[in-house]
């Protein structure tokens, strides 16, 4: 990217999206921030120092993606990096879902999402010769128990980049698929979704100790943006994992059950009781 970047990175308001701001800040980027939670964001953006715009929105709605771009262009005359990082994850058996609407909500979230921001702007990631950076998860390749609906909305994405990547060769943009494993130090995992569509909240699963850190996974964006990779994989062995899959899917399949049996596999398929203390 050229020096002071435009970038535009949604879902900044916490976790891996207000990690990222803070460091293509400190790289020298301009910045564009989207998420729902205007008082959060406020405070990401306070953080990140003065060329920082904000945009209050949601990403499942075209219009709000219309608005981040419009924004983004006025405050810093183009884009030179959209990072799609808005995303929700659940925790329940498929059998067990009682609201079937939570599967809408992941994939409006997780897909389309991406489709409502990278859609408008396209024209301007072009015009800068820039990158578009889809947040997605090794999920996106390798379905996983209790994550039906969201492996299925990161299978989506994936299929959305690899697609886009063909259509836009020798256009000078770049599409980026960011594959991580769990990722320590946001909210992901309590508010993911469970059984009744509403969210678990603290205390319902232990921290993984296979979890990569937010600064490390900052370092290793920053890093595959600058090459203009098409692909980053968190950590390594998720490779492994791969080729596993592709030549024995059977034993792939033990090991991610066994995976997510260590996460503390027992199907709780409701959200817990608000006045819960313990499980706030």
């Amino acid at each position: 990217m050229p020096g002071e970047p435009s970038v535009v990175i949604t879902g900044a308001s916490s976790g891996l999206g207000a990690a990222l701001a803070g460091a293509f800040a400190r790289d020298g980027a301009r910045l564009t921030l989207m998420a729902r939670r205007e008082d959060r964001l406020a405070e990401v953006a306070e953080a990140c120092g003065p060329r920082v715009e904000t945009v209050p929105g949601d990403v499942t709605v075209p219009g709000d993606g219309e608005r981040l771009v419009e924004a983004a262009v006025a405050a810093h005359g183009g884009i030179d990096c959209l990072v799609a990082n808005a995303g929700m994850s659940m925790w329940a058996p498929f059998e067990e879902v009682r609201d079937l609407s939570l599967f809408r909500r992941l994939m409006e979230v997780n897909y389309l999402g991406a489709v409502h921001c990278v859609h408008p702007a396209l024209p301007y990631l072009k015009e800068s010769r820039g990158q578009f950076v889809a947040i997605s998860s090794i999920q996106g390749r390798v379905g996983v128990p209790q994550h039906t609906g969201y492996s299925a909305s990161k299978h989506a994405l994936q299929g959305l980049c690899d697609a886009l990547r063909m259509e836009l060769e020798g256009s000078g943009v770049n599409v980026l698929t960011v594959v991580l494993h769990w990722l320590g130090g946001t909210e992901l995992r309590e508010q993911a979704l469970a059984a009744d569509g509403r969210p678990f909240g603290e205390g319902r699963r232990r921290p993984s100790r296979d979890a990569i850190g937010l600064e490390e996974t900052c370092a290793a964006v920053l890093r595959a943006v600058k090459e203009r990779r098409r692909e980053l994989v968190m950590p390594w062995k998720l490779k492994a994992l791969l080729a596993i899959r592709a030549l024995r899917p059977r034993l792939s399949e033990a090991l991610v059950r066994r995976a997510v049996d260590r996460q503390g596999g027992e199907a709780v398929g409701e959200a817990p009781d608000p006045d819960n203390t313990s499980a706030r």
